[in-house]
């Protein structure tokens, strides 16, 4: 499940966009069936157990599995009013009246005595103000995409009617079961200043949307479910939702639709699942066994390219090259041919072509008896037909050892990746461990998730103190009250406090090995590789090697020259306490090769460090100096082993990283503490990598979280926006582009999903080009590694990016 907020106004309109216009074969039995052979998706219907809160007893109420109208639509998501009525409920929607009259009415209100001069620059004013404001749009409601995992899309897709519905019948039923978790877990409104008290509400107001397929008319059944922003409390006044508790618990709402699919199709379908391992990092993956990987990679191609007859991206880009030179009378340059493709690849970028199911269907089965090699619906029931044997535990068949067990499971991963953590953490773990488990009924299993969370609690250090006021009655709710709702409450560990402790101690701990003025002053003050220290380099790396600390600090932002003040430290280090003095450690492979190579020391991942230290295969030495690069990226307590190691023996650690940088894959954030926690941290000022001067202010200006250095990027035509398709399309096509002018240029983007969808487009091009092998190795997250070639640097885990390494 993802969520995406909507905007008001017309923000509703996509859900419209795919839906039939005929009314199908009312005689069948369900919307699946009845809009088979009808070009689109089913209408939407309206869910939820607010839809009692339109009904005031004079009004035509809307019940669970009415259809969604576009007046519907238009008024409840687009004004914020009765979808029937048109009354209002609570606020309406906050709108901006269009720049001509506020233009007017600023106008109007000008002193009279204003004249002349003064008053053309006060209305040139006025115009360019009201002219650049955005229209203000109010959050109309958030859109809970629930989408099947492939291999269960993937029999739907070529299975018979039958058992097409019974999987859409499993899906729905995994979605509302989700549904009806938020209502009575997460959805409330806010009251008092503030919203200072939480409010529990008659229920949320939503539509649901199915749809057969994804944009590229692969089988991907998914419901777009829209809950509406506005609520009505108990006290029968309407507000909005708190989107807070909705995001917040957004994660945990995702892993509990995982586990109630698994759960619906074995009772239904008497499938088995298996897990399936999505590699370093990401949560195990869940799908149902027999479905063929091939068969899973077949329906999650990436189309490209217009409908017939449309221009291509090589049309389009020729175009806007001809128009371009006729408008300036030379030819581009390849930056600006790079815009110009990417701007092609935008405008040829197609909708989402609506079929019927039913052509659909054949389209999937003849797809699928390629990659089968033999009849897709025969394949489909001969998978149904072996019947799962695993048994479906009650919530009474789990004794309190096996609960406590999970419970320090789930505590045990938790605590492995976050320094604090609340209900919903636990909440989400828990689903994620009792996947292989497949349950009577979801209430079996919620009871028995709820047991789980509740050990795990209890053994947790609670960090959020209680709620000492004095609290009406009515405000109690169980084990918390609305002012402190028990998802608000932070948990954490000793082991991890206690961790924190010690490197405080060890940052303000001096004795540690220290290196004499003079001699630093001599290393510090000659070229490294033709290179003068600057400044600040040269104060910094003085202030490390003199400070006798046993834990130091090296601040600097990416480009700031922290390799050349780290070779000035590594050659005044080695002067005084010998050539293998001094180590690199780093929390991935990558950075620590990076660092060994660039000093010319002995350098290895944390974990390997720790792990040879474990078998007493590596020790540190009295006056070892160990530098740790990305220390914001490393875990609490792997930091916290080597510097008690370093401080066993005499030896000194450097922590080196920027606190703006992102944060640890493990349970981290202390990097950022010692540097909050100390006064004069040793810290690299400049930024020295890049050419434009502006990109420097800019730069630093992000990183300290000023938002119009946004501007800056934008009015340089640096940003690019849109949705996710369109920013992948974006990004690969400026990558391609550059790859063609000669250039090393890195791709970052969001997922591992999205990452293997460009490593997809940059492997079928380059084999195409002839530069990579077709055949080869096949890799964890579904993608193929071939002979030939450099693997596209494609990274994941942060925004769609793209930039250029002149030197990787």
């Amino acid at each position: 499940m993802t969520i995406r907020v909507m905007s008001s106004g017309k923000g509703y309109e996509y859900l419209l966009k795919s839906v039939v216009v005929g009314d199908g074969d009312r005689e069948m039995s369900s919307p699946l069936t009845r809009y088979y052979t009808e070009t689109g998706n089913p209408p939407g219907t309206w869910i939820g157990t607010g839809l009692m809160s339109l009904d005031d007893g004079g009004t035509p109420a809307l019940t669970e599995g009415d259809t969604v109208t576009e007046e519907h639509l238009s008024r409840l998501l687009g004004d914020g009013i009765h979808p029937v009525t048109g009354e209002k409920l609570g606020k309406r929607f906050p709108s901006l009246q269009p720049p001509r009259e506020r233009i007017a009415a600023r106008i109007a209100r000008l002193d009279p005595g204003l004249r002349g001069e003064a008053r053309e620059e006060a209305v040139q004013r006025i115009r360019e103000e009201e002219v650049t404001k955005k229209p203000r749009t109010a959050v109309a409601g958030f859109d809970l995409t629930f989408s099947l995992p492939k291999s269960v899309s993937a029999i739907w897709g070529v299975a018979d009617a039958g058992t097409q519905a019974l999987i859409a019948q499993a899906h729905h039923a995994a979605m509302q079961d989700t549904i009806a978790l938020l209502e009575d877990r997460v959805a409330a409104t806010r009251v008092g200043a503030g919203g200072i008290a939480q409010m529990p509400i008659v229920g949320v107001i939503a539509t649901a949307f199915d749809h057969y397929d994804s944009r590229a008319a692969d089988p991907q059944l998914h419901t777009h479910v829209v809950v509406s922003n506005k609520v009505q409390g108990e006290d029968g006044r309407w507000r909005t939702l708190d989107s807070r508790r909705l995001h917040k618990a957004a994660v945990a709402l995702s892993e509990s639709y995982n586990a109630f699919v698994t759960d619906h199709t074995a009772r239904l379908l008497g499938v088995t699942w298996v897990p399936v391992d999505r590699g370093k990092d990401r949560n195990t993956g869940w799908e149902i066994e027999g479905v063929p990987a091939a068969l899973i990679a077949e329906f999650s191609r990436r189309t490209t390219g217009g409908s017939d007859g449309a221009e291509g991206i090589e049309q389009v880009k020729n175009r806007l090259i001809e128009q371009y030179v006729t408008e300036h009378g030379w030819q581009p340059s390849a930056a600006t041919i790079a815009k110009l493709r990417q701007q092609a690849t935008l405008e040829t970028r197609p909708e989402k072509q609506l079929h019927s199911l039913a052509d659909l269907t054949a389209d999937w089965r003849a797809r699928a008896e390629v990659v089968l090699g033999q009849d897709a619906p025969t394949w489909a029931q001969h998978l149904l037909d072996r019947a799962s044997t695993e048994a479906r535990l009650s919530a009474d068949d789990l004794g309190l050892e096996q609960i406590e067990d999970l419970a320090s499971v789930v505590l045990m991963e938790v605590a492995n990746r976050r320094a604090t953590w609340g209900r919903w953490n636990l909440h989400a773990e828990t689903m994620r461990q009792l996947m292989g488990v497949r349950f009577a009924t979801t209430d079996d299993r919620v009871r028995v998730l709820d047991q789980i969370v509740a050990h795990a609690e209890a053994e947790s250090l609670r960090l959020t103190p209680d709620y000492e006021r004095v609290v009406p009655a009515h405000y109690v709710d169980g084990e918390s009250n609305r002012f402190q709702p028990v998802n608000q409450i932070a948990y954490s560990s000793q082991d991890i406090l206690d961790a924190e402790q010690r490197l405080l101690a060890h940052s303000q701990r001096t004795g540690g090995p220290a290196l004499t003025a003079r001699l630093v002053a001599r290393h510090t003050s000659r070229k490294i590789r033709g290179v003068r220290l600057e400044p600040d380099q040269a104060v910094a790396i003085t202030g490390i090697a003199r400070s006798g600390l046993t834990l130091d600090l090296l601040v600097g932002p990416a480009g700031s020259g922290k390799t050349t003040a780290l070779r000035a430290l590594h050659r005044a280090w080695t002067a005084a306490h010998g050539r293998d003095s001094v180590i690199g450690l780093a929390p991935s492979a990558a950075a620590a090769e990076v660092l060994g190579d660039s000093l010319g020391v002995r350098a290895e991942n944390t974990a390997k460090f720790l792990y040879e230290h474990h078998h007493g295969r590596w020790n540190l030495e009295a006056g070892q100096l160990v530098l740790v690069d990305e220390s914001s990226l490393a875990g609490t307590l792997a930091l916290d082993r080597i510097a008690e190691h370093a401080a066993e023996v005499g030896a000194k650690v450097v922590l080196i990283g920027d606190w703006g940088q992102l944060s640890a894959v493990e349970t981290g954030g202390v990097f950022g503490m010692l540097v909050r926690r100390r006064d004069q941290v040793p810290e690299l000022t400049d930024v020295r990598r890049f050419a434009n001067e502006w990109e420097k202010t800019a730069s630093l200006g992000l990183r300290h979280g000023n938002t119009d250095s946004l501007d800056e990027y934008q009015g340089r035509g640096r940003l690019i926006d849109g949705d996710a398709e369109t920013m992948l399309d974006a990004i690969y096509e400026a990558w391609r582009a550059d790859r063609g002018e000669g250039l090393r240029t890195l791709m970052l983007a969001g997922t591992g999903e999205m990452v293997a969808q460009l490593n997809e487009r940059a492997r079928a091009d380059l084999i195409e080009a002839g530069h990579v092998e077709a055949d080869g190795l096949r890799l964890h997250d579904g993608t193929t590694a071939g002979v030939g070639g450099a693997l596209p640097p494609i990274f994941g885990h942060g925004v769609c990016w793209i930039t250029r390494l002149p030197g990787w």
